[in-house]
This record gives structure tokens, C-alpha cells and sequence, in this order.
């Protein structure tokens, strides 16, 4: 085999490995996409085969540390949410129709780091949006009644997500899909610095 013949099959090869790389990489991350799917179904079902009130102790807990008339107040409730180590992730506020996800000032979470753009804002936030506009134009909801969202940001650095007009069954499948989004995220960015 000539010298030239041996670089041309080297190239190759690098090329074949490097796109390799790139699919492994995006079966990684449907892989994740998967995983959190199974979780939101697994939630469903847990919702759908039990009583509302097993569902609903977790959520009485942080009442507890009020007084019982904010659940009733249209005044914002905060959640933390949290890694399974118990780092602090983001505060979740909600309100009647709307949520605020505030995101801890201690990490940089990029908008570029998967899988924020490709699963939460894509496949959750903008399938949802999506389906209001199709249900608005069906006359089954109110245009201005669609779901929106909006981002601040520091550069690419993610600060706050806003969601309005939120539909309260849709309330627990956003606030799994955004915990796992972020833990997902959390953990790209201690592997980068490791």
C-alpha cells in the first residue's frame, strides 16, 4: 500500500470515528429523552391509580412551615428542586396560571448544554404550545389563552424561566420534566470540570 493510499485510509477512519462520536452522542441524550419520558408516564400512572390525596402529601409538607390561607392567596408558592444528592437546582414558583423558574445563582446553566433547547424547550414547552394554538384554532380555548414562555438570560447563561397561561394538569409533567432537565445539565457541567 502506497503513502498516499495509507493517509486517504487513515482519513477515513478519523472521519468514520468522528461520526461515530456524533451518534453516539445524540443516542445518549435519546436515551435521557427516554428515560424522562418513562418518568412522566410512571408519574401518570401514579396520579391516574391512586387517590388525589396520597398524591397530594408531598405537597403539604412546605404548608406546614405557612399559614394555611397562602395556598388559597393567589400569592406565589416556592419549590426547590433539587439533585438526589440535595443540591439546590432551581426555585419553581407558581401561581394560578402561570410558573416562574428561577434558576440558583451559584451554577451556570448554558441554554447550550443539552438537553435544554432539544427535550425541555423543544419536545415539552413547545409541543404544549403547539397544541394550544392547534386548540385554539379548533375554538376548543381562547387565543390568548395559549400557553407562552419566555427566558432571561446573562449571555447564554440561564437566569429565569416565565410560563404563562399554564393549564394546571400540565403544572407536575413541567415541573419533572425541568427538575430532570436541569440535574441532566448539572451534571454535563461537572464532568466539563472535572
Amino acid at each position: 500500500m502506497s503513502e498516499n493510499e495509507e493517509k486517504e485510509k487513515i482519513k477515513k477512519i478519523a472521519k468514520l470515528r468522528a461520526t461515530l462520536e456524533k451518534r453516539v452522542e445524540a443516542m445518549e441524550t435519546e436515551l435521557d429523552e427516554m428515560k424522562t419520558l418513562l418518568s412522566l408516564l410512571d408519574t401518570t400512572l401514579l396520579k391516574e391509580g391512586f387517590k388525589r390525596a396520597e398524591i397530594s402529601k408531598p405537597v403539604q409538607a412546605p404548608q406546614k412551615q405557612e399559614a394555611p390561607t397562602p395556598v388559597k392567596s393567589p400569592q406565589k408558592r416556592g419549590v426547590p428542586l433539587k439533585t438526589v444528592t440535595g443540591d439546590l437546582l432551581a426555585q419553581l414558583y407558581t401561581e394560578k396560571d402561570s410558573m416562574q423558574i428561577v434558576l440558583a445563582e451559584d451554577k451556570d446553566f448554558d441554554i447550550n448544554t443539552p438537553p435544554f433547547t432539544s427535550f425541555f424547550v423543544e419536545r415539552v414547552l413547545a409541543k404544549m404550545q403547539e397544541k394550544d394554538k392547534e386548540d385554539a384554532i379548533k375554538g376548543k380555548l381562547a387565543p390568548e389563552n395559549t400557553l407562552s414562555f419566555s427566558m432571561k438570560q446573562d449571555g447564554n447563561i440561564l437566569k429565569e424561566i416565565t410560563i404563562n397561561n399554564l393549564r394546571p394538569e400540565r403544572s407536575r409533567e413541567i415541573k419533572s420534566s425541568i427538575r430532570w432537565t436541569l440535574e441532566k445539565m448539572y451534571e454535563r457541567m461537572k464532568k466539563q470540570k472535572q
